[in-house]
């Protein structure tokens, strides 16, 4: 991974810890989490005639992206309804990368030298550390919840990679895959809310504009940065954005942060570091 495919991804990680933590203090999270896709269709539609479209292969990559999208956004918010920030976040993050590197060995074709999977090892053990560091007050829904995300991000990680070669075209892959999730995301809350779907916009509009633009940033620079490395590489430094939650789980939500999880975010520095190497 070049040095600039790199700092891109970190400055990923960055957005996606920005947008979940905004997340976090909404008031109603399905509406913010509505608000938030509805905010990055709102963006992509403009850009559509723009970019180059995707070849007609990609169709069902990008269908198939909007389905587990909208699933880890809908797991994501029962998370955070029953933990804390720096609890579930790392949980649900942490085992991803170990799943995307297997299956992007045997089916994509992308197996790694030993520093690149030393490098993967170590990310993934310091988010897992951090995640177990207050697992005592995780309920049990918690946790499945939390787990549940971590199956729809390497599910949606790998479709994302997997589509967007197809496409030819990162940036059609991207805005139509947006613009899906958001139809899925209003036809679930209308089913559930009805009219009321859209009530909660009042409480969350300004949470829901900012984390949707962060999303949108993060997700088209980690699905870009797959077109030009290999995917385990990018998903795990994507994960590096725990470290970022951390501080602003401590330093703003005022979440109670022990040495043990920093302990675990400085070994994720290291294998961050290693990937350098």
């Amino acid at each position: 991974m070049d040095a600039a495919v790199f700092l891109a991804v970190l400055l990923a990680a960055l957005l996606h810890a920005g947008w979940n933590s905004i997340l976090k203090l909404g008031l109603d999270r399905l509406a913010a989490m509505l608000l938030l896709a509805l905010v990055q269709a709102g963006i992509a539609l403009p850009l559509l005639p723009f970019v180059p479209q995707p070849a007609a292969a990609a169709w069902g990559w990008i269908a198939a992206a909007a389905v587990l999208h909208t699933g880890y956004k809908l797991f994501l918010v029962q998370a955070y309804a029953h933990a804390d920030l720096s609890q579930a976040y790392p949980l649900a993050r942490g085992t991803a990368p170990l799943i995307v590197t297997v299956i992007s060995a045997t089916v994509l074709g992308e197996p790694l030298g030993t520093g690149g999977l030393l490098a993967i090892l170590v990310i993934s053990a310091g988010i897992l550390a951090m995640a177990t560091g207050g697992a005592e007050r995780m309920t049990g829904r918690a946790v499945a919840f939390a787990i549940g995300t971590a199956g729809f991000t390497a599910a949606y990680t790998l479709v994302d990679a997997m589509g967007a070669r197809t496409a030819g075209t990162a940036a059609g892959f991207i805005l139509w895959m947006v613009v899906g999730d958001a139809l899925a995301m209003t036809l679930y809350a209308r089913l559930v809310r009805g009219r009321a779907a859209f009530a909660g916009f009042r409480t969350v509009w300004a949470a829901g504009l900012a984390a949707g633009a962060m999303s949108l940033g993060a997700y088209w620079i980690a699905v870009w940065a797959f077109t030009q490395a290999p995917v385990a590489l990018v998903a795990a430094l994507r994960e590096t954005s725990i470290l970022f939650a951390l501080i602003i789980a401590a330093a703003v939500l005022r979440e109670p942060v022990g040495r043990r999880r920093w302990l675990s975010a400085a070994a994720i520095a290291c294998g961050v570091a290693a990937m350098r190497v």
